[in-house]
């Protein structure tokens, strides 16, 4: 997600994402825990997201070009505009009744009843005979005491949190089933590219804006985005996101990105809001949130596999310390540095040190965290042996290591 997922409306949290450290020890300050540090995604990106607040996800109007042919039974480009139209408006039609509004309800004080400390939005994507189920964003019904959900007939059905996770920003809710009477469908985001329309809905500044649709395109895919998850302005985690110029406003966060058939293709989650910055929002793409929900619904933890090391890419440190401290040479130009090495992990077994290089994992070569992190959590899984490739004081080593099974980052 260097973006802080926050918590729409009243209980807006912002996180915010340290910029480049100019010097190899500043680089290496530390990122607590786990598998991954921090993906520094470059000047002018980091510059845009440092002061960000990440609210949900945030749609733009895309104006649908005609074409005008040249035969002579022409048809008007009004026609056509009438078409791309109605091929919105029945995706939206398909797919409107199962974006819902979500609700956190909390008690602010000992003195105050509950009340809802913020709104988001959600998508009923499974149904059984007993119950229907709802992906949302962790960072809706983060520090919930209860939640509701509010279907577009105006009831509100309190729900269960089956599972979240801060890492991806997701969380699975349950209701009755007899309340639920459409399901979305979930496509796949494998297949998107830059330019495709974007179709949001959810529920912007709360009900009052209930279902609202906004239209735009994809403007970028594998966007990588670092977030801080423990607010020491130090980057924790790096999400690969879709971006869309869709418009993005509080309480959309945890709704639907669908394409032009009516299926979803991703759960939209934040934006960069800055007065200079218009129409950059971002969406979990569904093939990344699929696997995770599949186990947030069955009430267990995400199970991720664990090496223990905290590193940032090769391309951010300067050229003195790749010469002097890692004794690099002009032909290794990618990998991670590895900052830390936890303490009883596969790393520190294996017998991998601070700075070293790792460029591959098994046969996959390794250019930035963003690369380790897709292989690790794609590719391998807990218990599994894997061959790390790396350099040391300049020399080519090998090592091997099993993976370890953690739940949530530190």
């Amino acid at each position: 997600m260097s973006e802080e997922f926050n918590q729409e409306q009243t209980t807006e949290q912002s996180k915010k994402v340290k910029k480049e450290k100019s010097t190899l020890a500043m680089l290496m300050s530390g990122v607590a825990g786990g598998v991954i540090a921090a993906l520094f995604t470059g000047g002018i990106f980091l510059n845009m997201i440092n002061d960000e607040k990440a609210v949900s996800s945030e749609d733009s109007n895309q104006n649908e070009q005609t074409e005008q042919t040249s035969s002579e039974e022409a048809v008007p480009t009004t026609n056509l505009a009438n078409q791309s139209s109605n091929s919105i408006g029945s995706a939206v039609e398909k797919v409107s009744d199962a974006v819902v509004g979500v609700s956190n309800i909390q008690q602010i004080s000992l003195w105050e009843e509950s009340d809802a400390a913020g709104t988001g939005s959600g998508v009923i994507y499974k149904k059984d005979d007993e119950y229907a189920y709802i992906v949302t964003n962790n960072h809706v019904v983060e520090a919930a005491q209860e939640v509701e959900v509010i279907l577009t007939n105006g009831e509100h059905v309190e729900a269960n949190v089956m599972g979240t996770d801060e890492l991806t920003d997701l969380a699975v809710l349950r209701i009755p089933s007899d309340q639920v009477s459409t399901v979305a469908e979930l496509g796949s985001s494998d297949d998107l590219a830059v330019g495709d329309t974007a179709i949001a809905i959810g529920n912007p500044l709360g009900q009052e804006f209930a279902g609202s649709v906004t239209q735009g395109i994809i403007s970028g895919l594998d966007r990588a985005v670092d977030i801080d998850l423990n607010n020491d302005s130090q980057p924790d985690w790096t999400t690969n996101v879709i971006q869309t110029d869709a418009a993005i406003n509080p309480g959309n966060s945890g709704g639907a990105l669908i394409n032009t058939n009516g299926q979803v293709i991703g759960i939209n989650s934040m934006k960069i809001a800055q007065s200079q910055v218009e129409g950059i929002g971002f969406a979990i793409p569904i093939d990344d949130a699929k696997p995770v929900v599949e186990q947030l619904e069955t009430g267990n933890e995400v199970v991720r596999p664990f090496i223990g090391i905290s590193a940032i890419d090769l391309s951010t440190v300067p050229q003195r310390h790749i010469q002097e401290t890692l004794q690099l040479d002009e032909s290794v130009e990618n990998g991670v540095v590895i900052a830390q090495v936890e303490p009883n992990s596969p790393a520190e077994e294996s017998g991998l040190q601070q700075y070293d290089v790792v460029t591959k994992l098994n046969d996959k070569n390794i250019e930035s965290m963003l690369d380790l992190k897709k292989y690790l959590y794609n590719e391998t899984e807990v218990g599994e042996e894997v061959n790390v490739t790396f350099y040391r004081e300049g020399n080519l080593q090998t090592a091997t290591l099993v993976l370890n099974e953690q739940n949530n980052m530190e």
